[in-house]
This record gives structure tokens, sequence and C-alpha cells, in this order.
């Protein structure tokens, strides 16, 4: 059969292409592939085309040749199970990704709790994939031999093992793979599942049009053969296609290859929403191919096998293109498998057979450990394919080798099923199951492949049995049978471990629950990465513990129980992406445990239930749903709720801070929740820690000091028993903020005073102005008696000048108890010359030693009444001269700014305590001894401020340093803008 190509043409061409496909992946790891692109869901779509390998492109017609259209299994079977996604692979996959399970060995040895699960599924995955990598060797060596003519099968066999050995080292394995997703690796096997259909797509083509000349002259031969079609339809009603059809529907997760790339390599989540509908659509358009090509080869009669006929068509027209797309779509097909399989294998073998019988030093370094043991044993995995290659039988069938491989890995099915939906099957009970079911494999059909065993006579049946196409569907439903009646008959005898249990609520496709609130020994992210670095070694510990707190978004000084858990859990999952499942838990057990029941309280973890049922929102319905929906509407009432609400445990670990309560308080709830009651920062620590204790359910008006200011509140508390806890009693927590309602009622009673001041003024201003009117006729008179007499003159004409301020402030305080009395100023003043008169005033007392420094600039001015103004100063002159130590200083000065002026008086005395300052202001409220002070001068400043439409406010200490002093602010607008008047 003349063909174009010879060895070292298809040596060349595998090269290219394998240099390709490492080009992909190198390109995509270094960025330079667009992001969006390799995370788009159709990339998924084709990467999870790894499942169509050698056998589905070659093998797949040899099945036609013999089952007729019940080669159709192969597709619909997988298709099947991605049409049942959400109820199979979306549970798979959330546990993947939540918990780091890399691969079936670690979700068995997750889900039971066992190291023996996870070592015997690792063992037998291992013996169950040898004939479909060895499938992919001999379909590389056949097609070799074919094209060239050459018998070089052995050289072509080893050479394509260690081009893979290589390319799988370099491309798959040269970070910590077992935690990582390779998104090179993803867009490379992609472009393989491309090549793979545009090649099957192009010879399916090249038949029905150029060998067949359309479909009317297919139609013709199809007239003329009836036997062809009758082939294709015999083995529908007495084939094994069922049991096919079962295999094919399990290898969509038993299969390692298929777990790899649809779950640990899964890089978008919703990705495998469009593969539920796109994967068949690519495997349909595969298996179109499939019967034109059978039909052309019996037409041409093409010299190879049936199984050949993909490459043979080419070959027997003499076209090398379609020689070449033949052979480069049978390399990407076997080249994929073996990459996946071989990655996927290598990490199962060392979590599960390396890990648990010696793990490596801790002063080592362990990543760079895991990575060359994982290398070792790539080129082992390929070895061993290689050897089972050299041990079956020469000429195997690839049909035949494939589905020993697929009826191998049908036996891990019951267990995955039991995953998701049987809750009280064991660890017991699965590895029965699996012994059984594994037993009856290796007799009925690994032993015939590999030493053609005639046959076995079965007693209790009478019936012999022979591994041909016609039995070996016996054998299949044989072994599933024992697995399931095992795995079922001792998993109900036996009970389940508790570790088992909360295991199998964790992976429950309804699962909302997680047992066990408790304390860990650990306190700090920081005791975490000291106690880890006794089995891990310091450097790599407080990197796993860094990694951890950066996926839970969490800060390093974290403290909180609940918080601390999830940290526990999330190291937990990645440990198990880096060592497996086992290791990781018998690491993290012993290494981070909860502290005993007597030591700390147990319970359900109520933040883990919130967070699973959010997840699971919209996946609710009917009666699930409208709950959900009630749920959800108290829980935002609560939440809106105008009053602090603060639910505790038993233990005081905060479960509710609502929003009123983060507004009360400053503190995020995202801050508090998880952690305990004395965490709280002060003065909320002792205020609700006291209340707790304290017998009163209710108190009243307690007063806080916060920020510098006093907030009144009402405090409430009740008792609950806790979610899912019964008799496990804990506290809710009310606290109301009356702080407006105090300061309304302060207002009121500050009005009442001002009422009783007003009658009190009425009263003074008439009792009152008779005697002063007089003394101030009896100093005129005096004055003009005397006219000679200069001193008596001076002196009486300052008895009536006091007389008139006598007068104006009787009149002041009329208006100060008179609502809405606000006098407008009339006039410029300047702020320095009042401030002159004031001091000179007081200057007359010499009963006090002290000194006055008026600071004042002349050119500051303002608007108002001068002798209001006057006023005002006497009286904070007058407080800060009693407030001064002998020899101190009073400075009253001013500064100015565009629109304002600002008056200081400043003293050097003890200054004013904080918590006094907002009462200065109140009438009749006093510091001084009785008998001293009448409380009403701050209170009348105050109101002559307001009227110039003015703030005053107090600061003390007024030198900080010292804790001395007081200074008070007076700010006014500002008289005419910047400029002072001239004649004013």
């Amino acid at each position: 059969m003349p063909t174009s190509f010879n060895l070292t043409h298809l040596l060349l061409i595998s090269a290219i292409y394998l240099l390709v496909l490492f080009g992909i992946a190198w390109l995509t790891e270094r960025g330079g592939v667009l992001r969006s692109l390799v995370r788009h869901p159709l990339i998924y779509t084709l990467s999870l085309g790894v499942y169509a390998s050698a056998w589905a492109f070659y093998g797949a017609v040899d099945l036609a040749y013999q089952y007729g259209y019940g080669f159709l299994a192969i597709y619909l079977g997988l298709s099947g199970a991605f049409l049942l996604a959400p109820v199979l692979l979306h549970p798979i996959l959330r546990l993947t990704r939540t918990y780091q399970l890399a691969s079936l060995a670690d979700l068995f040895a997750f889900r039971f709790r066992s190291t023996w699960a996870g070592t015997l599924t690792t063992v037998f995955m291992l013996i169950a994939v040898l004939p479909l990598l060895a499938l992919q060797i001999q379909s590389m060596a056949d097609t070799v031999g074919i094209i060239t003519g050459e018998p070089i099968r052995e050289l072509v066999a080893l050479g394509f093992c260690t081009l893979l050995t290589l390319f799988t080292i370099l491309f798959g394995a040269r970070h910590i793979a077992t935690r990582e997703r390779h998104e090179g690796l993803v867009l490379a096997i992609a472009f393989e599942s491309l090549v793979k259909l545009c090649a099957m797509a192009a010879i399916g083509l090249y038949a029905l049009f150029a060998v067949f000349g359309g479909l009317d002259g297919l139609e013709q031969w199809l007239l003329q053969n009836q036997t062809a079609l009758t082939t294709l339809h015999t083995p529908l009603q007495e084939g094994p296609w069922r049991t096919l059809l079962l295999v094919f529907f399990a290898s969509a997760i038993v299969m390692p290859h298929m777990y790899h790339m649809a779950f640990t390599e899964n890089l978008n989540p919703r990705g495998l929403i469009t593969a539920s509908w796109a994967l068949p659509l690519f495997l349909l358009l595969m298996s179109l191919a499939v019967p034109p090509i059978l039909w052309a080869g019996l037409r041409l009669g093409v010299a190879t096998e049936p199984q050949y006929f993909t490459l043979g068509i080419g070959l027997a027209v003499e076209n090398p293109w379609l020689v070449l797309a033949a052979y480069v779509g049978g390399l990407s097909a076997a080249s994929g498998l073996v990459i996946v399989v071989t990655l996927a294998l290598s990490g199962m073998v060392l979590n599960h057979l390396v890990l648990p019988l010696y793990q490596p030093p801790a002063e080592g370094n362990i990543y760079r450990w895991l990575k060359w043991t994982r290398r070792g044993l790539i080129v082992a995995i390929i070895a061993a394919s290689y050897g089972f290659y050299q041990l079956i039988t020469s000429g195997q069938n690839l049909s035949h080798l494939g589905t020993v491989s697929f009826v191998a890995t049908l036996q891990f099915l019951p267990g995955a099923l039991s995953v998701l939906y049987w809750p009280t099957a064991n660890r017991r009970g699965f590895i029965a199951g699996l012994i059984a079911g594994a037993s009856v494999w290796l007799l009925t059909m690994l032993l015939p492949l590999i030493g053609e065993v005639p046959g076995f006579y079965l007693p209790l049946l009478d019936l012999v049995y022979v591994l041909d196409d016609t039995s070996w569907h016996l054998a299949a439903i044989a072994s599933l049978a024992a697995n399931v009646l095992a795995f079922t008959l001792v998993s109900l005898f036996t009970e389940p471990s508790s570790e088992e249990q909360s295991a199998a609520e964790a992976c429950a496709v309804d699962n909302v629950r997680r047992p066990q609130r408790r304390d860990l020994v650990a306190t700090s992210p920081q005791e975490f990465a000291a106690e880890l670095a006794k089995p891990l070694g310091a450097r790599t510990a407080q990197r796993e513990v860094e990694q951890a707190l950066r996926d839970l978004q969490l800060p390093f000084d974290e403290q909180r129980p609940y918080a601390l858990r999830r940290l526990r859990d999330r190291l937990e999952a990645n440990l198990s992406g880096l060592m497996g499942p086992s290791v990781a838990q018998d690491i993290v057990e012993n290494f981070l445990p909860y502290k005993s029941a007597s030591e700390s309280y147990v319970t359900e973890d109520i933040h883990f239930i919130e967070s699973r049922l959010e997840d699971y929102q919209s996946r609710l319905t009917g009666l699930a749903a409208e709950l959900d929906a009630l749920r959800r509407y108290h829980r935002q009432t609560l939440q809106e709720l105008p009053m602090g609400v603060c639910s505790l445990a038993k233990d005081r670990e905060i479960l509710k801070w609502n929003r009123a309560m983060e507004e009360l308080t400053g503190i995020e709830a995202q801050r508090v929740v998880g952690s305990r009651l004395d965490t709280l920062s002060e003065p909320w620590r002792e205020l609700l820690s006291t209340f707790i204790d304290a017998p009163d359910e209710h108190l009243h008006k307690q007063r806080l000091a916060l920020d510098g200011q006093i907030r009144w509140l009402n405090l409430h508390k009740a008792a609950i028993d806790e979610p899912l806890a019964p008799g496990n009693s804990g506290l809710v927590l009310l606290v109301e903020d009356l702080t407006e309602t105090q300061l309304l009622e302060d207002r009121l009673i500050h009005s009442e005073r001002l009422a009783s001041i007003g009658r009190l003024a009425a009263g003074v201003a008439h009792e009152i102005g008779n005697p002063v009117t007089g003394i101030a006729c009896l100093a005129q008179n005096l004055r003009e008696e005397r006219e000679g007499d200069a001193e008596i003159i001076e002196t009486s004409q300052q008895i009536i000048e006091q007389t008139k301020r006598i007068t104006r402030i009787v009149q002041s305080l009329m208006s100060f108890a008179h609502a809405g009395g606000r006098q407008q100023a009339s006039e410029p003043v300047c702020l320095a010359e009042v401030a002159r008169e004031a001091i000179s005033l007081l200057s007359l007392n010499r009963d006090y030693d002290v000194q006055y420094f008026n600071l004042c600039d002349p050119q500051h001015w303002v608007e108002g009444d001068p002798q209001r103004l006057a006023q005002v100063l006497i009286n904070l002159l007058s407080n800060a001269r009693d407030a001064s130590p002998a020899g101190g200083a009073i400075r009253v000065r001013t500064e100015a700014s565009e629109q304002t002026i600002e008056l200081m008086v400043e003293d050097e005395g003890s200054g004013i305590p904080k918590s006094i300052v907002d009462r200065l202001f109140e009438p009749f409220f006093t510091t001084k001894d009785p008998g001293k002070g009448t409380g009403l001068g701050l209170a009348l400043v105050y109101s002559i401020v307001e009227e110039h439409y003015g703030l005053i406010t107090i600061d003390s200490p007024a030198d900080p340093q010292r804790q001395l002093g007081t200074r008070i602010r007076i700010t006014l607008p500002r008289y005419g803008g910047p400029t002072a008047p001239e004649n004013p």
C-alpha cells in the first residue's frame, strides 16, 4: 500500500504537534492568551473531549462493525451523565472545589474518612486504566506500522512513551500540581479535541462525498448492500448495548481523566452548565462520521481491520492529506488521554500510596519534594503502561482493551452515587463492594486478557464463561452485581462512625448543616502556623496559613472563634489538595485539635448553616422555598429593626449583630459576628456584660460616655433556645438609644426653667426698678450740688453709669427669659474697646491677684450691642478670674477670617471636667460653692451670643501638655467684611 510518509516524517510530525501543544500551554500560563478565552465555557467543553481517546477515534468504527448502532453508547452514555449534571455532576463539583478533592480516591477517602478507601481506590484504578493506556500505545504503534509498512511497533511504542513522559513532566508537573488548576493544560486539551473533531469530520465528509458521491450515492450503495444496514440494526435487539450504555454513563465521573478535567481542572463552575448540552453536541458530531467511514471502508475493501478504517481509507485512495489527518487525529486522541490520565494517577498515587507511608521531613522544602516525587510517579506510570502493553497478547482489538478498562472503572459507580445519595453507607461496605467487584473483574476479564485463559466453569450456574465478543457484558454485570450486593449488605449491617456521618452530611446533595461549633486549642493564625510548623516546617506552615487567610479574606490578627473554625477547615481543604484528604485530616486533627467536649461548648454552627442556605437559595423549591423566604423575611426584619439586636449563644459567642447595633456602636457586624462578647471594645463590653450578669431583665436610661458625648440607653434581654440545640439557652439583647428623647426632655426642662426665670425677672425688674431710679436721682443731685468738687462729680458720674448698667442687665434678663426675644445688632462694635471696658471694670475689685491682657486687634469689628457684648466678656472674665490661681494671667484675644471674628478668653486654671462641659450653659447650673454663684451667668452669655448669630465653644484643657487652663471661643459675624469702619 504505497504512502509518502516514512518513520522520520511521522516522528517529525509527532514532535511538531507535541511542541505546538507545549507552546499553547506555555503561552497560556505566561498570560499570552486572553484569560477570558481560557475560561470560556466552550474551552472547558472542548477540554472534556479528552474522553474521545484513540478508542473512540479508531475503535468506534470497530464497535459499529461489531455492535451496529450500539456504538452510539460511547456517546449517549456520557451525554446522559452530562444531561443529568444538576443532580450528578454539580454536587461533585461543589465537593471538589470546597474540599480540594483532586481525584476520585480523594472523594472516597473524604466521604468514608478512611485511608484504606483511598488506597484501594488508587490501586484498583491504576490496574484498571493500564489496558486503556496500553490501548493508546498500541494504536500509535499500529498506525505507524500501517503507514510505513515496516515492523517497528516496539520502537514506535517506546518512542511514543518517551515523548509523552517528557511532555507530561514539563507540561503538567512543573509546579506543585496537585493543588493548582492548569489553564495551559485546559487550553491544550481543548485544542486537541478540536483537532480530533476536524480530522474525524474531514475523513467522514471525504467518505460521504468522495467515496459515495454524496447522500444519493450512499443511499444507492446501501440499497445494493442490505447486509450493511442489517449489521447496524441487529445488535440493538440482541447485543450488549444496554451494558455499554451503563459503562459509558459511569465513565463521566469514574474515569480518572474525566474526573480530572470535569472537576479538578474546572476553571469556571458555570462552564459545567454549558458543557451539559455542548459536550453531547460535540460527541454527536464525532459520531456522525462513524457510519460513513465504516461503509466507505467496506466499499473500498480497505486492507486494514475495521478499527483502522479511519486511517485505511486515506491509504486505499492514496491521499496523503487524508492519511495525515487520520494520523494527527489519532495522535491527538492518544496523547491527550495519556497526559491527563497520567497526571491524575500520579496525584492519586502520591496522596494515597506514598504520603501515608512516608512524609517528607519538615526541615526540607516540602513543595520541591512533592514536585519531584510526582515527576517520578509520572515516569513510573507510563513505564507500567508500556510494560502492560508488552505483556498483553500481540494484536489485541482496541475495542476489547477499552471495554476491559471501562468495565473495571464501573466498579466505582456505586461508591460515587453513595457519596451523594446514601448517607448511611460506610467504609466497610464500600471496601467490601469494591473488593468483590474487582475480584470478579480480575478473574473474568483481566486474566483472560493477559494469559489467554480458555474459560471458567461456574458450577452454581452450570455455565462455562469464555471472554469473547458475546460474553464480556456478562462479566460486567456479574462484577457490578457482586459489588452492589456486598456494598449494600455490609453497610446495612454495620454502623458508620461519627466522622463518616459528619462527612456524609457534608457530601449530601441537600446538605445545609455542619455539626459542632467548638473552640479550638489554637486561638490565632500565629498559633496555627506554629503548630503546623511541626509536621510541615516553619516556612511551609506560614505559607499555607497565609494562603488560607487570603482565600477567606481574613486578617492575620483574626481571633474570632467562628473565623478560626473556617480557617481550620480551609487549611484542611488546601492540604487535602496538596497531600490528599487522609494525610490532611491526620495533620489537622493532630496539630489543630478542638478542645475536648468537657472543656468547651458544643452545638451546631449556625453561621455555616446560614452560609449554606444562602448558597442553596436558587435550588429550593416548593415548601422549602417558601420556608426559606419566610426565614429571610424574619431575618431582614431583625436586620432593619430600628433598635440594636445582639443575639448570644450560651458561651457568649455573638450570633447576630444587626444594622442598628452597627450604627449605635460603630462596630461592623463582620468584625464581631462569631467572636466572644468579651472581645468587644469598651465601653460596650462592660455595659453588656454587666447587664447580662445582672438579675434585671430591663434597665432604663443607662448613661454611657461615648466619644466625648453622653448617650442614654434602654437595655432589655430575653432567654431563647439556640436553633438545632434544644436545652442550650442563649440570650437576645435589645439596645434602645434614648439620646434624642433625653435631649428633648432636657430642652423641655430648660424651657420650664426659662419660664421661671421670666417670672423671676419680671419681679426683679419691678422690685429694683424704683430703688435704682432713686439712686440715679440722688447721684445726679449730688453732682449738681457739688459742682466745684471734681472727685465727688467723678464718683457721682460713675454711680449714674452703674445704675444705667443695672437697668440694662435687668432688660437683658427680661429678654433672655422670653422666647423669640432675639435682639438685632444695631451698630459696629470694636471688640478691643469692649474688652478694655470689661477689664477696666473688673480691675476695680482689688481682692483678686490676677493679670488681664487685652490682646484684641483694634481692626476686628463686629455688629451688635456693645453693652451686651461687654456683659458677655464681664461674665467670662469673672469666671476666668475665679478659676485662676494667684498671679495667674487671663488673656483676651481675637482672630479674624474673611467672614467671622473669633473672640477667645483664656485662663490658667485647673480646667473644666469633660463630664460637665455640656451642662455649663444650663440655667442655675453652677460649680461654685453655695452663695457664690447663681448659675445664670453662662446661660445669659449663651443667650446673648445666640442673639448676635454667634457660636460659643469650650476647649478644656487649653494646654494639653500640662492639662491646665480653659479657652472659651466666641465666633461672631464680621462687620462690613475684612475692612473696619473709619468712623463708626
